[in-house]
């Protein structure tokens, strides 16, 4: 598969597309990326890092701007090759976030002169556990490839601008009884029984609002699964429940865990998995003249996303792209065309004009 960079954006989503990238096999894709930079855009520097591709020019511009996009997507769903209907594009990948790579990579090519230095990242295992994240990776081998004063992450934002994000935890709550023949139940005591408390308390449970930089987050702490029993005829000895807090991002995460043992206080907990929300970063000047420049008014972030990594490295970051978040990883995912133009070329009158005078912004590293 070669790919032409230079392409209509929405035919360079399908190419993409159709190549298939599940977390942990983006090799054919990375590789095809790769050449393709390598042939269009020899103004920018290149680096491979796993399934990982880094871009960028070296132009000794006063400011860098980031964007960030990750090639793999989640299990194919029989939604491959693309196809188009109307002004839909459907395809695993569409919305997220074959279509913000698109953006990306059509405008590395098409723009060689930014009015600031320019870093492209696209990388691997987003969809995954954290610790294949590709973005960890490069943090940790190629750190002073993510140096930038913006970080703009393409996840699908239907093109409106996303800020900050939510953080998450994940919790199994571990309720115990007593194995009887269920002909004798009253010899036994039903662990499954026993989660209705549980149960009842997250039913009840009331989440709060919080507005940050006129942005607001809403929490919400859920039982998202349910597993115990040992066979039809068995009062069952254990049960656990899978609980998911999202939480706005002026918690932190131990904060959020004590939160969470609060409104479970008298069950058992285990801690599975966490990671920190981002708070909007909007008070950074270059974060103010990126908003100016697109005349968007930014929303909260509900859920995570990989502006929480760029956040902890000082890096102010926002979500824009095109696509449909309520569409990612279902069978049916597609995106708007119109939306796929729209996002590119906004960034491109950003990336391109003299008015945006981001040299006077001094935040960042």
């Amino acid at each position: 598969m070669e790919l032409d960079l230079t392409a209509d954006p929405v035919e360079l989503t399908a190419a993409l597309v159709d190549v298939p990238s599940v977390s942990g096999e983006e090799d054919a894709l990375a590789d095809a990326v790769q050449r393709a930079l390598a042939a269009q855009a020899p103004h920018l520097r290149l680096l491979r890092c796993g399934n990982a591709v880094l871009a960028r020019t070296e132009l000794g511009r006063s400011q860098r701007v980031l964007l960030a996009g990750h090639l793999d997507t989640v299990p194919l769903a029989g939604n491959l090759p693309s196809r188009r209907c109307g002004e839909l594009l459907y395809g695993c990948g569409t919305s997220d976030m074959k279509s913000g790579d698109a953006m990306i990579l059509h405008l590395a090519a098409t723009v060689p002169e930014p009015v600031c230095d320019l870093t492209v990242v696209l990388y691997d295992c987003e969809e995954v556990e954290a610790a294949r994240n590709g973005l960890g990776r490069i943090e940790r081998e190629h750190p002073d490839w993510l140096s930038a004063q913006l970080a703009i992450l393409a996840e699908p934002t239907s093109g409106r601008l996303e800020a900050g994000c939510q953080g998450t935890l994940r919790a199994t709550v571990r309720l115990a009884g007593r194995r009887a023949h269920s002909a004798r139940s009253w010899l036994g005591d039903n662990a499954i029984h026993a989660a209705g408390p549980v149960l009842a308390r997250l039913a009840d449970y009331q989440p709060r609002s919080v507005e940050i930089d006129g942005c607001t987050y809403r929490e919400g702490l859920q039982a998202v699964g349910i597993s115990g029993g040992v066979a039809g005829n068995v009062v069952p000895d254990a049960c656990q429940v899978q609980v998911n807090f999202r939480f706005a991002p002026d918690r932190s995460l131990p904060q959020a865990r004590e939160h969470v043992r609060e409104v479970l206080a008298g069950f058992e907990l285990e801690f599975t998995d966490g990671a920190c929300g981002a708070l909007p970063g909007l008070d950074a000047p270059v974060a103010r003249e990126f908003l100016a420049a697109l005349a968007l008014a930014p929303v909260a972030k509900y859920g995570w996303t990989d502006v929480s990594r760029f956040a902890a490295l000082g890096i102010p970051a926002l979500n824009y792209g095109p696509g449909d978040p309520n569409l990612a990883h279902t069978r049916e995912e597609h995106v708007r065309t119109h939306q796929i133009t729209a996002c590119t070329e906004s960034l491109r009158r950003y990336l391109t004009s003299t008015a945006v005078d981001i040299s006077d912004a001094r935040d960042g590293p």
